[in-house]
């Protein structure tokens, strides 16, 4: 019979105005699946993105949101999670999911992991995109322990979690913010540094040798001063200039790359781990019902939130 849910779907291209919010079924689970009662469904730029305009492959109506939290209602025969075996009752994390803004969804069980304790629904909600991006670009530029890297937007969510994940393998980041994030990029090690006019001055004004950049911001700023850094294009990655990147010889990826898929799968269980250790946190801007998708979108779109933001059921 199924669990009744409401889920967010995109009936047609375009912005979040036109989301609609449904009545719908998260259908029994079969083997390898489960499914999760939704206590807070992630929100990452890539959900309205994704749906702004028609992409290959990807049919509409399309179900919203890549990341949940949540408990296990229901478990498929004979099946275990990414994380091992699981109970009903069993709070879990699920990232590459279609359609986590919702109450409940059935979802492939390999894409649930325990939860991590430190974390609540909403923070953990919010783990695995960034995460996952945070580490393949660390991956990407071979940053090794003893190195100082360049991160462009580092009070981002992703620079955050790039911030974490360096100072865990001994990397040491500058990192470029605007005012009002620079005390973000130095709480998490950072060496702040403000973005804007002259900014290759002063990164070499720090008297420290960069030895990769990474960019979470796209601008043409950021991809100018990093090609004029670092001679070495395969120590230069972007998340957000894909067009530049491809003129320029450097890296660029994204989750729907095989390469980039492979990679953040593979990571999960680590991130999670590292979680439940209480070594990455997830800072918090706000939470929204469920039911104000479209305006927790806009707020998301603004550019600043100053931590994630997570919809709650």
């Amino acid at each position: 019979m199924g669990v009744a849910a409401q889920q967010w779907i995109a009936p047609d291209w375009g912005g979040p105005q036109r989301w609609r919010l449904t009545d719908t079924t998260a259908p029994d689970p079969q083997q390898g699946e489960v499914t999760i009662r939704v206590r807070a469904a992630g929100m990452n730029p890539a959900d309205h993105k994704h749906v702004a305009a028609p992409r290959p492959g990807v049919a509409l109506p399309v179900p919203i949101g890549y990341e949940i939290s949540g408990e296990i209602l229901a478990i498929g025969p004979g099946t275990r999670i990414g994380s091992g075996e699981v109970q009903v009752g069993d709070e879990v994390v699920a990232f590459r999911v279609r359609g986590g803004y919702a109450t409940a969804l059935t979802i492939p069980a390999e894409k649930a992991f325990r939860k991590p304790g430190p974390l609540s629904h909403a923070e953990a909600a919010n783990l695995l995109l960034a995460g996952t991006t945070a580490a393949e670009m660390l991956d990407r530029v071979h940053a090794a322990a003893g190195e100082t890297i360049l991160l462009h937007g580092a009070s981002g969510a992703v620079g955050v979690m790039v911030l974490q994940l360096a100072a865990l393998r001994g990397v040491r980041v500058i990192g470029t913010a605007s005012a009002a994030g620079a005390e973000r990029v130095r709480g998490f090690g950072g060496i702040s540094i403000a973005y804007g006019d002259g900014l290759l001055d002063r990164v070499r004004g720090t008297g420290i040798p960069v030895a990769a950049s990474l960019d979470a911001i796209g601008t043409d700023e950021a991809v100018d001063v990093s090609l004029a850094l670092i001679e070495d294009r395969a120590r230069i990655v972007t998340i957000a200039a894909p067009g530049r990147a491809a003129e320029h010889g450097f890296g660029a990826i994204a989750g729907t790359q095989p390469a980039s898929t492979a990679f953040r799968d593979g990571i999960r269980g680590e991130l999670v781990r590292l979680a439940d250790e209480g070594r990455l946190v997830v800072p918090l801007a706000r939470t929204y019902p469920l039911s104000e998708a479209v305006e927790a979108t806009r707020f998301l779109a603004e550019g600043h939130p100053g931590g994630k933001v997570a919809l709650i059921p």
